[in-house]
């Protein structure tokens, strides 16, 4: 197993959770190498060090377009060096929205089937800690971000693509870019491989059409897509219907994603703070239905569209929007030639907007936290908004 890193001058580049892990696998597999690091936290000029080096391993959270200068042959990931050595079978999953909650489903489901089943990736253990001990009957569920896929020259046995919406437009050079990193997950799939795809998305679909893999297409509104696509993975491996559904039924979905928060005052709350792109605020708006009558949305302004989300709004039944900045500012200029009769509030914390919430929605009615914008700036991350939307609503009521 890799082999040809025992003569070669080795670079982490990036030294978080991934970077760590890729310098314990490194030390076991040569103890007495020397192995450098290179972290921004450490130095700034740090990019600098690339060219001292034969092999680079590049962390997630560093951009390629940051490397444009570096020679690109020299340059890996953990991802690409899982890819090329795991000797079991992989399940990748990816999508803009829904990735972590598909990924679990599916490693619950292979469980419970008797699999020898992992969840590695995104969401589990970063890859490269479960590959030293790997065997041909293994199964890897990888959640994979569209930066882990981003210049990935190969793709998993299954690829699960969820959805595609405009998302980390910092990151890369534009949104096509983030749609071609996607795409990787099933751009070099044989076929003897399998494609499971939500055909609801049409630029899912669009990629679809080019894959060589067997294709299965499922179609799932928001939320009940995890479900669907778990259960067309389970149908490739012949698991029994009985054992899917006692899987499904025992499996507790994952926080800030569409969670009922419960009832109170007479008023539903749901958090659904994972979602950060209008997309997926779409989506839950149209999983609730016509009981949501407030929206608490807006967040970090990452110059994403608001257009469609602004349309949605304009059909639905929402009568109150409570809006964070910078992004709040932005979807309520796409509703500010409407016809519609809404009651809007800019706030700058969660305590004031639940405080709202219980005095704009009525008894029977839904209030949903659903930003549709990122977290920075007014909270840590979106497990902090969620958490914080949960403690006030249980405070209030």
């Amino acid at each position: 197993m890799l082999e040809h890193f025992k003569d070669k001058k080795v670079l982490i580049l990036g030294f978080g959770r991934e970077g760590q892990d890729t310098f314990k696998f490194l030390r076991k597999l040569f103890p007495k190498k020397e192995i450098a690091v290179a972290d921004q936290k450490f130095d700034k000029n740090y990019l600098k060090k690339i060219k001292d080096y034969d092999i680079v391993i590049k962390t997630p959270g560093i951009p390629f377009k940051k490397l444009s200068g570096s020679d690109p042959d020299k340059i890996t990931t953990q991802t690409e060096i899982f890819f090329d050595n795991c000797p079991g079978k992989i399940v990748g999953v990816t999508g803009t929205k829904g990735k972590s909650t598909t990924a679990s489903l599916i490693y619950a489901i292979l469980k419970k089937a008797g699999f020898k089943v992992h969840l590695v990736g995104n969401i589990g253990k970063p890859v490269l800690s479960s590959l030293l001990k790997a065997r041909k009957d293994d199964i890897f569920v990888c959640e994979l971000s569209s930066h882990q896929l981003y210049n990935l020259k190969k793709s998993p046995f299954v690829a699960v693509l969820l959805n595609i919406y405009e998302e980390h437009l910092d990151y890369y050079k534009d949104f096509n870019d983030y749609i071609k990193a996607k795409a990787n997950i099933t751009k070099y799939q044989g076929k003897r491989d399998f494609l499971v795809y939500n055909s609801r998305n049409l630029l899912v679909k669009k990629i679809a059409k080019k894959s060589q893999a067997k294709k299965l297409p499922f179609q799932g509104k928001y939320y009940s897509e995890n479900i669907e696509a778990a259960k067309k993975v389970a149908g490739i491996f012949r698991i029994p219907e009985r054992t899917v559904s006692t899987a499904i039924n025992g499996f507790k979905f994952l926080p800030h994603r569409l969670e009922y928060v419960g009832k109170f005052k007479g008023i539903k709350f749901y958090n659904d703070s994972l979602a950060t792109v209008p997309g997926a605020t779409i989506g839950a708006l149209n999983y609730l239905g016509s009981e949501t009558q407030t929206l608490i949305a807006g967040g970090f302004d990452r110059g994403i569209n608001y257009q469609k989300l602004g349309q949605e709004i304009i059909k639905s039944k929402i009568k109150t929007l409570i809006l964070f900045p910078a992004s709040g500012q932005r979807i309520w200029q796409e509703l500010s030639s409407c016809q519609k009769e809404l009651s809007s509030f800019f706030v700058k914390d969660m305590r004031e907007a639940v405080k709202l919430a219980y005095q704009h929605t009525d008894k029977g009615k839904t209030c949903l936290l659903s930003p549709a914008s990122a977290s920075f700036g007014l909270f840590k991350d979106y497990e902090e908004r969620g958490n914080l939307f949960k403690k006030f609503v249980k405070q209030y009521k």
